[in-house]
Formats: C-alpha cells, structure tokens, sequence
C-alpha cells in the first residue's frame, strides 16, 4: 500500500469502469478498453511523487507532469495512465465522435494505445501524472486523420501488452479486462 495513496484492491475494482470506443476512420482507438479508476488520498499528501510511486511499483515509468494538449492525438506506440493530482478538467476521449467526460484529483485514465484524447477545459491548477509501461517510453503523439491511418493501426497492433496494471499490479482488473478483448499478455 502507498502511503499516501489508500489503494484498496477490492475497491479498486469495485469503482473500475470501462468505456470502449470504435475506430472512427481518424483515430484508431483499440479493442481494449479504457479503464478509469478513482483513487482516495490523505490529507496533505503529494499525490503527484504518491502516483510516481505507484506507477514505478507496478512497472509504469512515470515519464512527466503537466497537462493534457487540448487538440486531439493519440499514441501508436504506447499505452498511457493518466493520473490527475491537482485540479479538475473535462476530456473528450475516442476522438472527435468520442465521450466527453469530467476527471479530478485521484481519477486514473489508462489509455490504451490509438486511444484518441484531449483536454476540453481545465482549472488552471489542473496537473497530470503521465506514465507508460516499461519498454514503450519513447512514446509518438500523433493526430487524428486519414493519412496516417493505415500506418497507425500497423503500429498499434504491435504495442505489447503491459506486465502489470499501473495501479493495481500484475493481477489488477485491468490485466483481466484487457485480457478478455481477446490479446495474450507479453512476457
């Protein structure tokens, strides 16, 4: 358990929520799932160094702290977890077509690779752990169209699967859940 992050598997679980989004012919998106989880914290903590932790511990590098660009990309050659440590924003995932949805302080999103996504709105302290699976650092941004669809899609579908959840570990939901789209977990 994270000091500073209370990382109760079971209600882990219990507040996961899926959201799966279609290739719209711009973004790619995936047949996995997005996962979203909601994180509690102590009072007072650094929850930006708590999720740099975590994510360390389940094999997640954190790579950066910031926000979220405000213009839609996605990445072909990584999956992304996305954790909010200070404010609150309103994000449009899957694309242009996509779900508009609103995340704050604790919220997890973990993208998996040719998920579409950008920041609609923020607070002005909005920050944002971003971290990526061991092995898939050197992450590319790309944008939504049609050009470079093809090619896309050729990259995404060799993005191994992640060793670990990022907040959960190796037997994590969502090991399971991406498992169950039906891709074999690397090794």
């Amino acid at each position: 358990m994270n000091d500073a992050l209370f990382v109760d598997l079971q209600h882990v679980a219990e507040t996961m929520r899926q959201l799966h989004f279609h290739d719209d012919g711009a973004t790619p998106n995936s047949p996995l799932p997005v996962i979203r989880y909601h994180l509690r914290s102590k009072p007072g903590s650094d929850m930006a160094a708590a999720f740099e932790a975590l994510f360390n511990r389940n094999q997640w590098t954190p790579l950066w702290r910031a926000g979220i660009f405000d213009y839609h990309h996605y990445h072909s050659t990584a999956h992304e977890a996305l954790a909010v440590v200070r404010g609150e924003a309103r994000v449009t995932l899957g694309g242009q077509s996509g779900q508009t949805l609103s995340i704050a302080v604790g919220d997890v999103l973990v993208l998996p690779a040719g998920t579409g996504h950008r920041c609609v709105e923020s607070s002005r302290d909005f920050l944002v752990v971003g971290a990526y699976p061991r092995g898939q650092e050197d992450y590319d941004i790309q944008r939504p169209g049609n050009a470079s669809h093809a090619d896309s899609k050729a990259r995404i579908a060799r993005v191994a699967l992640p060793l670990a959840d990022p907040v959960a570990g190796s037997d994590g939901p969502l090991m399971t859940a991406w498992k169950a789209s039906g891709r074999a977990r690397s090794e």
